[in-house]
Parts: C-alpha cells; sequence; structure tokens
C-alpha cells in the first residue's frame, strides 16, 4: 500500500529536476500521475517533449501508472486542457503540484520588459491558471455532493521570501505565489481542497549557477542538494489525510521549516493626524528594528 494509492495527481515541470523526483516518487506512492513539460531551456525558450516522455516511460517500467502532457500552463486553455487529461486518462484529480519555471537573471536596472513580463508570466501565471483549472472542477464536485479532499503544493522561492539580488522577477513571482497560496486556501477550503507552498533548495538546472548549489557533502554520504529531498514532504501534503493547510515552507535536504507570513511586529503612533516633525522624531525607531528572519542558511 502506497501513501498516495488512488490519488490523480498532476506534476506541472515534471520533465526534469526537482517535478521529475515528484513524479517518480508519486507514482512510486501509488499515485497516477500527469506529467507536465513543455521541455523548454531553463530559460523558457524551445521546447521538447522527450523529457517527460522519459519520466512516464520510467514510471511505466516500475509498475506506475502516468501520461504525458505537454500544454503550456501560462495559458487558460492550455490548463484546462491539462486538467481533462487527468480527467480523461484517470478518471478525476486529487493533487495539483504546480512546479514549472524558468529564469532570466538580471540587476533590476538592466532588466528587459521581456526578462521581467516572461519569468512572472511563466511562474506566477503559470501557477494561477492551473490552479483556477483545477479549483473549478473540483468545486463543481463539492456542489454535486462528492467528497473532495483535494491538494495543492505550489513553488515559492527563499529569493520572494527573503530576497535574492538579480532576481526581481523571479522573487517578485514566487513571493506572489506564496500570497496565492495563502488566499486559495482561504476560498477553496470550503470545497475540500487544501493549499500549501514550498520553497526549496536542491541542485537543479535553474540553481546550477548559484552559490551553495554544489553538493555539500562526500561521495556516498547524504547530500543535502540532492532534488529528491524535497519530493518526500510535498507528497506527504498530497496525501488524502494532511492536516496541513495555508503554509509555505522551506524544504533542504532533511529539513523542513514553517514561514511564518507577513506580521505587525512594532509601531509608532499618536492620536491626531501625523506631523512631519512627529514622523522624523519617531520614524527613525522603525528604521532601527531588527528582524528576525531565521534564515537556515
Amino acid at each position: 500500500m502506497g501513501a498516495l494509492d488512488g490519488r490523480v495527481a498532476i506534476i506541472t515541470g515534471a520533465g526534469r529536476g526537482i517535478g521529475r523526483e515528484h513524479a517518480l516518487l508519486f507514482a512510486a506512492e501509488g499515485a497516477r500521475v500527469v506529467v507536465n513539460d513543455l521541455g523548454g531551456a531553463p530559460d523558457g525558450s524551445g521546447a521538447d517533449p522527450t523529457p517527460a516522455q522519459q519520466v512516464v516511460k520510467e514510471i511505466l517500467e516500475a509498475g506506475g501508472e502516468a501520461v504525458v502532457n505537454g500544454d503550456d500552463v501560462t495559458d487558460g486553455e492550455g490548463a484546462d486542457r491539462l486538467v481533462q487529461t487527468a480527467l480523461d486518462a484517470f478518471g478525476g484529480l486529487d493533487v495539483l503540484v504546480n512546479n514549472a519555471g524558468i529564469l532570466r537573471d538580471r540587476m533590476l536596472v538592466n532588466m528587459t520588459d521581456e526578462e521581467f513580463d516572461d519569468v512572472t508570466r511563466v511562474h506566477l501565471r503559470g501557477h494561477f491558471m492551473p490552479l483556477r483549472a483545477a479549483a473549478r472542477f473540483w468545486k463543481d464536485q463539492s456542489k454535486a455532493g462528492a467528497e473532495v479532499r483535494a491538494s495543492v503544493i505550489n513553488t515559492a522561492s527563499t529569493s520572494g521570501l527573503f530576497g535574492q539580488p538579480g532576481q526581481t522577477n523571479y522573487g517578485s513571482a514566487k513571493s506572489g505565489i506564496a500570497t496565492m497560496s495563502i488566499i486559495a486556501q482561504m476560498e477553496l477550503e470550503r470545497f475540500g481542497v487544501r493549499v500549501n507552498a514550498i520553497c526549496p533548495a536542491a541542485r537543479t538546472r535553474l540553481t546550477e549557477g548559484l552559490g551553495g548549489a554544489e553538493a555539500l557533502s562526500a561521495d556516498g554520504a547524504f547530500d543535502p542538494m540532492d532534488p529528491a529531498n524535497v519530493s518526500p514532504f510535498v507528497a506527504y501534503l498530497a496525501t488524502a489525510d494532511c492536516p496541513i493547510k495555508g503554509r509555505a515552507f522551506f524544504v533542504y535536504g532533511g529539513e523542513v521549516h514553517l514561514f511564518q507570513p507577513w506580521a505587525l511586529v512594532d509601531k509608532i503612533e499618536v492620536d491626531h493626524k501625523w506631523t512631519l516633525d512627529e514622523l522624523a522624531e519617531q520614524g527613525p525607531r522603525l528604521a532601527a528594528y531588527e528582524f528576525d528572519l531565521g534564515k537556515p542558511y
């Protein structure tokens, strides 16, 4: 018996890296998997169905169930077809893992319109479109009286929640994904849907050129940067009985850290309309406040 027996899962960006590991583990745990991937380069250019086809081949050879989907997750009709693929192939949908993404790093003053628009489109819109398509299906199921025990796992990043120079496009989209997850949980809980977000740290095509992406352990020892380390927690969030909802996590190696959302931590106040002199007197206190971000690295 697998932890995901009978669950139907869509995993976007599942041809390589973390998404591939998700797909393989989900299938090994009994899920029937729709492997979605355009097969583009790290910057989003081009397309190649081979990586997704290879993942499906591996799953089938291991005795699992999977199908390929090559739709563009940033396109509304493509996202609808993605959900329909799950329904046609497996008769339902229980899990959506939004994982697809690209990188086009550039310092803010040098970033082009296209570099900003393309990255935010693939990440933020590319999460929203499949989420909306799946949510509409689950809402209809719930309204029809069916028991819905669905799970969505979105992929945010510490680049968005902690910040990273050179990634105003990527970081903005990723922090938006974390917020989207919290709001989606508020809206979709009544339909039986749980929504969470993860910020993974692992060695993939997108992190090869970043500091800290190298293996941190000797040959044969535990490699905390192995992308396979991220997938067990994602699979746990996808189980029917997982109680976690509306949360964001940093996942690295054998560690799972819980983020606290935006919170008010200090204030200045008066009992009337502020004067600029009063603000000049009290305002520096807000500049001096030191945040404890709890960074794990």
